[in-house]
């Protein structure tokens, strides 16, 4: 049974930074893909970045520049260090894995999700 499990959000100002981990358990297959999302009250579910089992990643474009998506396939952890954050960047930010090929910011690609942890971003 696939388990996530996300830690490392918290409050911060405007500008500051944050690193989000979420350590993964209970998976077997080879290739796969690991995808961190984030919801706002009121507002739909939103890709955020994604990496393939092969390192090779995709950003949404509201965070490009900014965020940076990595993983350790060994400890089967996904990381996303998330700087210059802005207070549009608070949510509840979750990770996810799809076992579809192909490097989608589309939450219905997603089989396994995380409960979430909250990123608060004030001005």
């Amino acid at each position: 049974q696939v388990q996530l499990v996300e830690s490392g959000g918290g409050s911060v100002q405007a500008g500051g930074s944050l690193r989000l981990f979420c350590a993964a358990s209970g998976l077997t297959h080879s290739t796969y893909f690991m995808g961190w999302f984030r919801q706002a009250p009121g507002k739909e579910r939103e890709g955020v970045a994604v990496i393939g089992s092969d390192g090779l990643s995709r950003y949404a474009d509201s965070v490009k520049g900014r965020f940076t998506i990595s993983q350790d396939n060994v400890k089967n952890s996904l990381y996303l260090q998330m700087h210059s954050l802005k207070p549009e960047d608070t949510a509840m930010y979750y990770c996810a894995i799809s076992l579809l090929r192909g490097w989608s910011l589309d939450r219905y690609q997603y089989s396994y999700w995380g409960q979430g942890t909250q990123v608060t971003v004030s001005s």
